[in-house]
């Protein structure tokens, strides 16, 4: 029996249960299982379903998708106020990027010049280069933390520019 053959909530009950054999694999990306999730709500009709058997089909869903109880049951809950279940975009990165790789660049020529002073040292002639010498280049640099400058030099954009080859 395939998981399409199901049709009814005792069906369901028996495939949990391990009483019925039934062929079925788990979706490889998130987007498909969401489109299995809102398939099986949809046919089962989960709106109309009673306190227990809802239940039945939740552990259902948890058994045939590998989600969380909590995880199922907010999108459940979005499925129920939407009528849809799609999985919502995250954001890859939350914060925007101040410093610009033309800074962290700046910033490794300064070092090499200067041979890699401490944080202080680096503020300070960042400051006295864009105040006394008016270096517009060095705008973004002259208002860093002296933390986040070594924080700069972990990244990765730094460490190409400081490398030999």
């Amino acid at each position: 029996m395939k998981l399409d053959n199901l049709s009814s909530i005792t069906d369901v009950e028996f495939f949990i249960n391990g009483t019925q054999a039934v062929a079925f694999a788990v979706a490889s990306n998130k987007r498909e299982r969401y489109q299995v999730v809102e398939k099986i709500l949809s046919r089962f009709a989960y709106t109309t379903l009673k306190r227990h058997d809802k239940g039945i089909l939740i552990r259902f869903l948890i058994k045939i998708t590998g989600y969380s109880r909590q995880q199922i049951t907010r999108m459940i809950h979005r499925y129920t106020e939407t009528g849809r279940l799609e999985p919502l975009q995250k954001t890859v990165n939350g914060f925007e990027k101040r410093y610009t790789d033309e800074d962290i660049k700046l910033l490794a020529q300064l070092d090499q010049r200067h041979d890699t002073p401490n944080g202080l040292m680096v503020k300070k002639l960042c400051e006295r280069a864009q105040k006394q010498f008016n270096d517009e280049e060095y705008t973004r640099l002259a208002e860093i933390s002296v933390s986040h400058i070594y924080n700069l030099r972990k990244s990765t954009a730094y460490k190409k520019k400081t490398m030999p080859l």
